[in-house]
């Protein structure tokens, strides 16, 4: 994928200087919508934009998020009771292996978020069932290879079910440190803020499908996480701005990233997240508590003094960024691309409305048709 891209930026970068408009390899994005009951696709790029019903779309059943598997021709889609791999038209789907069908552990699933790691190599996966509408239950991890296999679960400590709906979410990341993969677990506090747990196999029982978890360590309020390059440092968004982990876990506020300030940020997204690579890091306040109203979507690409708004949006549900140098953001009744290149470059981000009049959408991500 990286070479792909590395071919691509020459065209890009003669467009850039010449003005002139090139011609981009396809791309499909995968949009979650309906609240989680269908999944739709459009194909942009070559010659312009697919009318929506040209491209495939399916009815799921409890639908969480989308994550684009190694090589883009294939996604993780995360429905409530498991996780399967689509190919490229939604179709040929491979469940993933049964997650917590053992004993000691709560099945079927309650899944509730999904993560990648920054290697695309591992996958890792919440579970937490509830009562009254509330998911109040054991929280399970599941960690997989990304062709669907498992690698081991765990199940976590007591969690405490806050009441404040400004209570930091839970909120998933997955690092590698020598050999070891571990799942990391920001999660509401009780007295406010979050507390962190790692879960991992010890290397004195490699092969073990069991993993231990650590005891909760006291945080301030981690909004959101995501992976940076490398695979064994993460972003926190938290109310003083974007900071990295430290190895326990909490926001290093003396490496807050200056490009971003330090206001709040409950949104965050990263290139290699999207699996796309490079240093660009996305951020976003969540202003819904407040009256809601159209907030900045910030971009940094590692080398500016400040990030670049993109746009001002409003009710903003996710971003992925995808091979062909655009970001792609996804908001309850829409989904928009916008050229990094030109806009960080030119302060012409080439706005492109994709999708329109969608229907409590929730997740995208992009694939390679």
């Amino acid at each position: 994928m990286k070479r792909s891209l590395l071919l691509l930026l020459p065209g890009l970068l003669l467009a850039a200087c010449t003005g002139t408009e090139e011609s981009t390899p396809p791309t499909r994005l995968a949009v979650l919508t309906d609240g989680g009951a269908s999944v739709r696709t459009v194909t942009v790029g070559g010659t312009g934009v697919t009318p929506a019903p040209a491209d495939p779309s399916v009815t799921v059943n409890g639908g969480v998020t989308l994550d684009t598997l190694p090589g883009g021709k294939r996604l993780a889609l995360t429905l409530t009771g498991g996780i399967e791999s689509r190919d490229v038209d939604l179709a040929d789907v491979q469940p993933f292996a049964p997650p917590f069908e053992v004993a000691g552990f709560v099945s079927p699933p309650c899944l509730k978020t999904t993560v990648l790691n920054a290697q695309r190599d591992r996958l890792l996966t919440l579970s937490q069932c509830g009562s009254g509408g509330t998911a109040n239950g054991t929280q399970q991890l599941a960690l997989y290879r990304t062709d669907g296999t498992l690698v081991w679960r765990a199940a976590l400590p007591v969690a405490f079910t806050p009441t404040d709906p400004d209570a930091p979410p839970v909120r998933l990341a997955l690092v590698r440190e020598g050999t070891v993969d571990i799942g990391i677990v920001a999660r509401p506090a009780l007295g406010g803020g979050s507390e962190v747990l790692r879960a991992a196999v010890p290397t004195s029982r490699t092969g073990s499908d069991l993993a231990d978890v650590s005891a909760p360590v006291s945080a301030p309020a981690i909004r959101d996480l995501a992976p940076a390059p490398g695979g064994s440092v993460v972003y926190a968004a938290t109310d003083t701005g974007v900071q990295p982990l430290t190895g326990t876990g909490i926001p290093d506020a003396a490496a807050t990233l200056p490009a971003f300030g330090t206001a709040r940020v409950d949104r965050l997204w990263t290139g290699v997240g999207s699996g796309a690579g490079g240093n660009l890091i996305a951020a976003w306040r969540d202003t819904t508590l407040t009256g809601g109203g159209s907030e900045p979507l910030r971009l940094w690409d590692g080398t500016r003094s400040s990030a670049a708004v993109v746009a001002y949006v409003s009710e903003l549900r996710d971003v992925t960024f995808a091979l062909d140098g655009n970001l792609y953001a996804l908001t309850r009744t829409s989904l928009t691309s916008y050229d990094t290149l030109f806009g960080l470059t030119q302060g012409n981000w080439r706005a492109t409305t994709l999708l329109s009049n969608l229907n409590d959408a929730r997740a995208v991500t992009w694939l390679v048709p």
